[in-house]
């Protein structure tokens, strides 16, 4: 079965537990493996402008969680959309764009599966088009797999954290690393 990496993150109502059962409701399906989870953490919204000062109360609080699935790429990506609106996650009619910038009780996305390059417009990307771009998605991610190399940049995680370029502030949770854990 692929390895595959899922980013989750929240940034309404109580955080921690919507993760937690996120990572349950994972485990849960049929054809998932649940594997580990990276530390948490609090991330600024990627749609503040750097120097701006926002709420940490708007902050998200973000991981990276590795499974193996015998699910196809677009099967999992229902699945992850279903636990999403358990969660209470509404998705709105707003353009790509300004959807990206809206409060949500849980958003998880397909970092990577296995090697594979999918690309289906306004559906699903894999690897995730903005994974390299992306702190709160890099920083989590090199903690779990450093060394997994990127299918289509050939950079490890390491080296792409390496190189990031995003002013957003990423800060480590001092929760115990294995919170997923009651």
């Amino acid at each position: 079965m692929p390895r595959v990496f899922l980013s989750l993150g929240s940034n309404l109502g109580d955080r921690l537990a919507l993760l937690r059962r996120a990572v349950e409701l994972l485990a849960q399906v049929p054809g998932v493996r649940f594997l580990e989870a990276s530390g948490l953490y609090e991330t600024e919204p990627w749609d503040t402008v750097a120097g701006e000062i926002v709420d940490r109360a708007r902050w998200f609080l973000n991981c990276v969680v590795a499974i193996e699935t015998s699910l196809p790429p677009a099967t999992l990506l229902v699945e992850v959309q279903g636990i999403e609106g358990v969660l209470g996650r509404i998705r709105s009619d707003a353009a790509p764009e300004a959807e990206r910038a809206e409060p949500r009780t849980m958003d998880i996305d397909i970092l990577l599966y296995g090697d594979r390059v999918i690309s289906v417009p306004d559906d699903l990307q894999i690897p995730h088009l903005f994974l390299h771009e992306r702190g709160f998605v890099l920083r989590p991610l090199a903690e779990l797999a450093p060394d997994l190399e990127h299918p289509v940049l050939y950079r490890t995680m390491s080296e792409l954290l390496a190189e990031l370029k995003d002013d957003h502030q990423v800060i480590a949770s001092e929760l115990p690393r294995r919170w997923f854990l009651r």
